[in-house]
Protein backbone atom coordinates (compact mmCIF):
# COMPACT_ATOMS: atom_id res chain seq x y z
CA UNK A 1 0.00 0.00 0.00
CA UNK A 2 1.39 3.41 -1.15
CA UNK A 3 1.26 6.79 0.62
CA UNK A 4 0.78 9.84 -1.31
CA UNK A 5 2.62 13.00 0.44
CA UNK A 6 2.76 16.51 -0.79
CA UNK A 7 5.41 18.92 0.87
CA UNK A 8 5.70 22.17 0.75
CA UNK A 9 4.08 22.25 -3.12
CA UNK A 10 4.14 25.62 -4.30
CA UNK A 11 3.40 27.06 -7.70
CA UNK A 12 3.34 30.56 -8.87
CA UNK A 13 2.07 32.61 -11.86
CA UNK A 14 3.92 35.37 -11.83
CA UNK A 15 3.73 37.43 -8.80
CA UNK A 16 0.48 34.79 -8.06
CA UNK A 17 0.62 32.22 -5.92
CA UNK A 18 -2.16 30.07 -6.80
CA UNK A 19 -0.98 27.20 -3.94
CA UNK A 20 1.09 28.01 -1.35
CA UNK A 21 3.33 25.20 0.56
CA UNK A 22 0.69 22.81 1.00
CA UNK A 23 1.87 19.75 2.97
CA UNK A 24 -0.52 17.01 3.59
CA UNK A 25 -0.22 13.12 3.39
CA UNK A 26 -2.98 10.71 1.83
CA UNK A 27 -3.23 7.31 3.08
CA UNK A 28 -4.60 4.35 1.26
CA UNK A 29 -7.94 3.33 2.33
CA UNK A 30 -9.11 6.52 2.60
CA UNK A 31 -11.52 9.08 0.09
CA UNK A 32 -10.20 12.54 0.50
CA UNK A 33 -12.36 15.18 -0.38
CA UNK A 34 -10.81 18.60 -1.78
CA UNK A 35 -12.71 21.64 -1.17
CA UNK A 36 -13.04 25.44 -1.70
CA UNK A 37 -14.66 27.97 -3.26
CA UNK A 38 -13.74 29.17 -6.65
CA UNK A 39 -10.16 29.90 -7.18
CA UNK A 40 -8.90 28.04 -4.23
CA UNK A 41 -6.45 26.04 -5.68
CA UNK A 42 -8.38 22.87 -5.77
CA UNK A 43 -7.71 21.80 -9.28
CA UNK A 44 -4.19 23.36 -9.54
CA UNK A 45 -3.31 21.61 -6.57
CA UNK A 46 -4.53 18.19 -8.39
CA UNK A 47 -2.43 19.20 -11.57
CA UNK A 48 0.90 19.52 -9.52
CA UNK A 49 0.24 16.36 -7.97
CA UNK A 50 -0.69 14.39 -11.39
CA UNK A 51 2.19 16.17 -13.46
CA UNK A 52 -0.16 18.59 -15.97
CA UNK A 53 2.08 21.78 -13.85
CA UNK A 54 5.46 21.86 -12.71
CA UNK A 55 5.34 22.78 -9.00
CA UNK A 56 7.49 26.05 -8.26
CA UNK A 57 9.09 24.64 -5.24
CA UNK A 58 8.34 21.50 -3.11
CA UNK A 59 8.03 17.89 -3.62
CA UNK A 60 5.15 14.96 -4.41
CA UNK A 61 6.03 11.28 -3.42
CA UNK A 62 4.62 8.51 -3.82
CA UNK A 63 5.72 5.61 -1.16
CA UNK A 64 8.57 7.75 -0.17
CA UNK A 65 9.40 7.50 -4.06
CA UNK A 66 10.17 11.40 -5.18
CA UNK A 67 7.65 11.79 -8.51
CA UNK A 68 8.73 16.06 -8.60
CA UNK A 69 10.73 15.54 -11.69
CA UNK A 70 8.63 13.19 -13.72
CA UNK A 71 6.04 13.89 -16.73
CA UNK A 72 2.37 13.63 -16.23
CA UNK A 73 2.73 10.03 -18.23
CA UNK A 74 5.59 9.11 -16.16
CA UNK A 75 3.31 9.78 -12.69
CA UNK A 76 0.42 7.68 -14.12
CA UNK A 77 3.31 4.64 -14.93
CA UNK A 78 4.13 5.18 -10.98
CA UNK A 79 0.53 4.61 -9.94
CA UNK A 80 -1.13 7.85 -10.53
CA UNK A 81 -4.48 7.54 -11.88
CA UNK A 82 -6.43 10.98 -12.96
CA UNK A 83 -9.86 11.49 -14.39
CA UNK A 84 -10.75 15.02 -15.51
CA UNK A 85 -13.19 17.51 -15.12
CA UNK A 86 -13.30 17.43 -19.14
CA UNK A 87 -13.44 13.75 -20.91
CA UNK A 88 -9.74 12.60 -21.91
CA UNK A 89 -10.41 9.90 -24.36
CA UNK A 90 -9.72 8.71 -27.86
CA UNK A 91 -13.45 10.35 -30.09
CA UNK A 92 -12.77 8.03 -32.91
CA UNK A 93 -12.45 4.78 -31.03
CA UNK A 94 -15.04 2.79 -30.19
CA UNK A 95 -15.38 2.07 -26.19
CA UNK A 96 -13.95 -1.54 -26.13
CA UNK A 97 -11.03 -0.20 -28.61
CA UNK A 98 -10.43 2.52 -25.49
CA UNK A 99 -10.35 0.48 -22.54
CA UNK A 100 -8.26 -2.20 -24.75
CA UNK A 101 -5.84 0.56 -25.06
CA UNK A 102 -5.46 1.34 -21.02
CA UNK A 103 -5.41 -2.44 -20.28
CA UNK A 104 -2.61 -2.64 -22.70
CA UNK A 105 -0.78 0.23 -21.61
CA UNK A 106 -0.56 -1.18 -18.01
CA UNK A 107 0.41 -4.17 -18.92
CA UNK A 108 3.88 -6.20 -20.36
CA UNK A 109 3.19 -8.89 -22.72
CA UNK A 110 3.62 -9.71 -26.63
CA UNK A 111 2.39 -6.22 -27.45
CA UNK A 112 6.00 -4.99 -26.45
CA UNK A 113 8.18 -7.53 -27.50
CA UNK A 114 8.78 -7.81 -31.21
CA UNK A 115 6.87 -9.95 -33.74
CA UNK A 116 5.35 -13.30 -32.82
CA UNK A 117 1.52 -14.03 -34.56
CA UNK A 118 0.51 -16.42 -32.42
CA UNK A 119 2.13 -14.96 -28.78
CA UNK A 120 0.68 -11.29 -30.19
CA UNK A 121 -2.63 -12.94 -30.64
CA UNK A 122 -2.82 -15.11 -27.59
CA UNK A 123 -1.69 -11.61 -25.90
CA UNK A 124 -4.96 -9.62 -27.43
CA UNK A 125 -7.62 -12.04 -26.12
CA UNK A 126 -6.10 -11.50 -22.84
CA UNK A 127 -6.10 -7.92 -23.36
CA UNK A 128 -9.99 -7.93 -24.69
CA UNK A 129 -11.14 -10.59 -21.97
CA UNK A 130 -9.73 -7.71 -19.74
CA UNK A 131 -11.36 -4.65 -20.99
CA UNK A 132 -14.96 -6.72 -21.20
CA UNK A 133 -14.64 -7.19 -17.65
CA UNK A 134 -14.24 -3.69 -16.76
CA UNK A 135 -16.88 -2.42 -19.03
CA UNK A 136 -19.13 -5.03 -16.94
CA UNK A 137 -18.20 -3.21 -14.34
CA UNK A 138 -18.98 0.34 -15.58
CA UNK A 139 -22.15 -0.99 -16.93
CA UNK A 140 -21.15 -0.62 -20.53
CA UNK A 141 -20.69 -3.68 -21.81
CA UNK A 142 -24.04 -3.06 -23.82
CA UNK A 143 -22.13 -0.12 -25.80
CA UNK A 144 -18.98 -1.50 -26.54
CA UNK A 145 -18.83 -1.39 -30.22
CA UNK A 146 -20.55 2.64 -30.12
CA UNK A 147 -18.23 5.17 -31.15
CA UNK A 148 -16.93 7.39 -28.39
CA UNK A 149 -17.64 10.65 -30.44
CA UNK A 150 -21.23 9.72 -29.93
CA UNK A 151 -21.67 8.47 -26.15
CA UNK A 152 -24.11 10.67 -23.97
CA UNK A 153 -22.06 13.08 -21.55
CA UNK A 154 -23.00 10.56 -18.58
CA UNK A 155 -21.22 7.63 -20.42
CA UNK A 156 -18.05 9.43 -21.59
CA UNK A 157 -17.65 10.09 -17.55
CA UNK A 158 -18.20 6.46 -17.13
CA UNK A 159 -15.83 5.34 -19.82
CA UNK A 160 -12.98 7.40 -18.24
CA UNK A 161 -13.38 5.83 -14.66
CA UNK A 162 -13.19 2.32 -17.04
CA UNK A 163 -9.83 3.81 -18.18
CA UNK A 164 -8.46 4.50 -14.90
CA UNK A 165 -9.75 0.87 -13.54
CA UNK A 166 -8.30 -0.26 -16.91
CA UNK A 167 -4.62 1.55 -15.68
CA UNK A 168 -4.80 -0.12 -12.27
CA UNK A 169 -3.28 3.02 -10.46
CA UNK A 170 -2.61 3.33 -6.21
CA UNK A 171 -3.81 6.51 -6.18
CA UNK A 172 -7.28 7.26 -8.11
CA UNK A 173 -7.93 11.17 -8.47
CA UNK A 174 -11.18 12.54 -9.55
CA UNK A 175 -12.48 16.19 -10.37
CA UNK A 176 -15.43 16.91 -10.01
CA UNK A 177 -16.54 13.25 -11.69
CA UNK A 178 -20.52 14.64 -11.52
CA UNK A 179 -20.29 17.69 -13.16
CA UNK A 180 -22.52 18.30 -15.87
CA UNK A 181 -24.23 14.71 -15.47
CA UNK A 182 -28.21 14.64 -14.63
CA UNK A 183 -29.51 13.56 -11.88
CA UNK A 184 -30.23 9.64 -13.97
CA UNK A 185 -26.63 9.73 -15.03
CA UNK A 186 -24.49 10.63 -11.48
CA UNK A 187 -25.63 7.65 -9.38
CA UNK A 188 -23.45 5.49 -11.40
CA UNK A 189 -20.45 7.15 -11.14
CA UNK A 190 -21.03 7.48 -7.61
CA UNK A 191 -21.72 3.84 -7.09
CA UNK A 192 -18.41 3.33 -9.02
CA UNK A 193 -16.52 5.21 -6.84
CA UNK A 194 -17.77 3.64 -4.06
CA UNK A 195 -16.97 0.49 -5.16
CA UNK A 196 -13.31 1.67 -5.16
CA UNK A 197 -12.95 2.80 -1.92
CA UNK A 198 -14.05 -1.03 -0.91
CA UNK A 199 -10.46 -1.84 -2.19
CA UNK A 200 -8.55 -0.68 1.34
CA UNK A 201 -5.03 -0.87 -0.92
CA UNK A 202 -6.21 2.35 -2.94
CA UNK A 203 -6.26 5.95 -2.04
CA UNK A 204 -8.85 8.20 -3.45
CA UNK A 205 -8.46 11.80 -3.54
CA UNK A 206 -11.37 14.02 -5.23
CA UNK A 207 -12.30 17.66 -5.92
CA UNK A 208 -15.55 18.28 -5.96
CA UNK A 209 -18.53 21.24 -5.43
CA UNK A 210 -21.19 19.27 -4.20
CA UNK A 211 -21.24 19.18 -0.10
CA UNK A 212 -23.66 16.77 -0.67
CA UNK A 213 -22.16 14.15 -2.17
CA UNK A 214 -18.80 15.18 -0.22
CA UNK A 215 -20.80 13.76 2.88
CA UNK A 216 -21.85 10.95 1.23
CA UNK A 217 -18.14 9.72 0.10
CA UNK A 218 -15.26 11.44 2.21
CA UNK A 219 -13.43 10.27 4.90
CA UNK A 220 -11.97 13.18 5.39
CA UNK A 221 -12.33 16.77 3.68
CA UNK A 222 -9.21 19.11 2.92
CA UNK A 223 -9.75 22.92 2.32
CA UNK A 224 -7.80 25.36 0.18
CA UNK A 225 -8.97 29.14 0.48
CA UNK A 226 -6.45 31.08 -1.37
CA UNK A 227 -4.05 28.50 -2.38
CA UNK A 228 -3.23 27.41 1.32
CA UNK A 229 -4.46 24.66 3.15
CA UNK A 230 -6.99 25.95 5.64
CA UNK A 231 -8.66 22.79 7.25
CA UNK A 232 -8.59 19.24 7.57
CA UNK A 233 -10.16 16.37 9.06
CA UNK A 234 -13.57 14.07 9.30
CA UNK A 235 -16.33 15.79 7.54
CA UNK A 236 -18.82 16.42 10.31
CA UNK A 237 -16.01 18.40 11.95
CA UNK A 238 -14.50 20.49 9.03
CA UNK A 239 -17.54 21.34 7.19
CA UNK A 240 -19.35 23.15 10.99
CA UNK A 241 -15.87 25.00 11.27
CA UNK A 242 -16.15 28.76 11.28
CA UNK A 243 -13.53 29.17 8.65
CA UNK A 244 -15.14 26.52 6.08
CA UNK A 245 -18.84 28.21 6.91
CA UNK A 246 -17.53 31.62 6.45
CA UNK A 247 -14.89 31.07 3.29
CA UNK A 248 -15.87 28.34 1.04
CA UNK A 249 -19.80 27.81 2.36
CA UNK A 250 -20.63 31.90 2.47
CA UNK A 251 -22.49 31.33 5.48
CA UNK A 252 -21.98 33.47 9.33
CA UNK A 253 -21.06 30.53 11.89
CA UNK A 254 -24.57 30.66 13.18
CA UNK A 255 -26.13 29.47 9.82
CA UNK A 256 -23.70 26.42 10.05
CA UNK A 257 -26.82 24.14 11.01
CA UNK A 258 -29.37 25.18 8.04
CA UNK A 259 -26.38 24.26 5.41
CA UNK A 260 -27.16 20.83 6.94
CA UNK A 261 -30.54 20.82 5.81
CA UNK A 262 -30.10 21.56 2.18
CA UNK A 263 -31.81 19.11 0.40
CA UNK A 264 -29.42 15.50 -1.52
CA UNK A 265 -28.11 15.84 -4.60
CA UNK A 266 -30.34 14.14 -7.31
CA UNK A 267 -27.52 11.49 -7.64
CA UNK A 268 -27.08 10.52 -4.05
CA UNK A 269 -29.46 8.72 -1.86
CA UNK A 270 -30.41 9.42 1.51
CA UNK A 271 -28.00 9.29 4.16
CA UNK A 272 -28.01 5.65 5.32
CA UNK A 273 -29.73 4.76 1.80
CA UNK A 274 -29.00 3.09 -1.35
CA UNK A 275 -29.31 4.72 -5.05
CA UNK A 276 -31.46 3.26 -7.18
CA UNK A 277 -30.14 2.76 -10.48
CA UNK A 278 -31.63 4.44 -13.54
Amino acid sequence: MSLLATQDLTIRFGGHVAVNGVTCAFQPGTLTAIVGPNGAGKTTYFNLISGQLKASAGTVTLDGRDLSGLSASERTRAGLGRAFQLTNLFPRLTVLENVRLAVQAARGGAHRRGFNLWSIWSDHEGLTLRAHEILEAVAMAAKQEEVVANLPHGDQRKLEVALLMALQPEVFMFDEPTAGMNAAEAPVILDLIRNLKADKSKTILLVEHKMDVVRELADRIIVLHNGTLVADGDPATVIASPIVQEAYLGLAPQDASAQHETPPHPGLPPRGGRSEQP
